[in-house]
């Protein structure tokens, strides 16, 4: 008798942490996922950097170039500037301040 009782909370607490697991994962499925910079940043929120370089290039004259150098400064600076030309003040220093190795801006 003793045998079934163990084995029968064996089994309702394997089912338990069945159910338990399962609301995990629901849950980390429902949240954006989150990307953590250093020690010493705060979370960041994913970004789109393909879909928004493709956007803010759209209108450029070399779009592919524009493209990649864009998607370069997403990756670092984890911010693209809103409409096809200028704002670039938005994403802060380190959008504006990066540079090509010919001293010019990097970041279109």
């Amino acid at each position: 008798m003793a045998l079934r009782l163990i084995i029968l909370m064996a089994v309702l607490l394997f089912c338990l942490s069945q159910v338990s697991s399962e609301s995990q994962i629901e849950n980390q499925e429902t949240h954006p996922a989150v990307v953590v910079k250093g020690p010493n940043r705060r979370l960041l929120p994913y970004l789109d950097c393909a879909g928004l370089c493709n956007v803010r290039c759209s209108k450029h004259s070399r779009p592919n170039v524009c493209t990649r150098a864009c998607g370069t400064c997403c990756a670092r600076c984890k911010c693209v500037p809103p409409g096809t030309a200028g704002n670039r003040e938005v994403c802060g220093k380190c959008y504006t301040d990066m540079l090509t190795h010919g001293n010019k801006p990097k970041c279109p």
